[in-house]
């Protein structure tokens, strides 16, 4: 998929607005080596967005969940397990790891996740709501 580069601006402005499930299906969390694509839209219908969520095929426990605008904008992922991340400026940050969208370098940038954002890393369920928050999801779609 090409990445393709807006306007920081513009990056935050998606990030920050208001997104809403489509309709009230239950989406099933992934298995081990799955990947569930969810759709969102801005109140407005103006904007689409999705809601990416992976779990690691060999290790169940490394997770990934991210916010895509305009089908291919990384907004924002959050990586869970797995191995570090090296940052443009050769930087290490160890997993957990919050990536997010940076004009000029699309998602490649990543800091420790925000333990003042993601309050229990532990538990899946509450980094999701977290996560959901931090994204701006306000109507978030059912999660089984």
């Amino acid at each position: 998929m090409p990445e393709i580069n807006i306007p920081q601006e513009v990056a935050d402005l998606l990030l920050a607005t208001p997104k809403y499930r489509v309709d009230n299906r239950v989406w099933l969390y992934p298995y081990a080596g799955e990947k569930v694509v969810i759709p969102l839209r801005a109140q407005s219908g103006a904007e689409e967005f999705l809601l990416d969520l992976y779990r690691g095929r060999d290790d169940p426990a490394k997770e990934t969940f991210q916010n895509r605008a305009r089908g291919s904008v990384v907004l924002a992922r959050l990586d869970k397990g797995g191995p570090p991340h090296r940052n443009p400026d050769k930087k290490k940050v160890e997993t957990p790891h919050l990536h997010y969208y940076r004009e000029g370098y699309g998602h490649r940038w990543a800091k420790p996740a925000p333990v003042d954002i993601f309050t229990n890393l532990g538990d899946t369920r509450q980094t999701l709501r977290d996560f959901m928050g931090f994204v701006s999801i306000t109507n978030p779609p059912r999660i089984q």
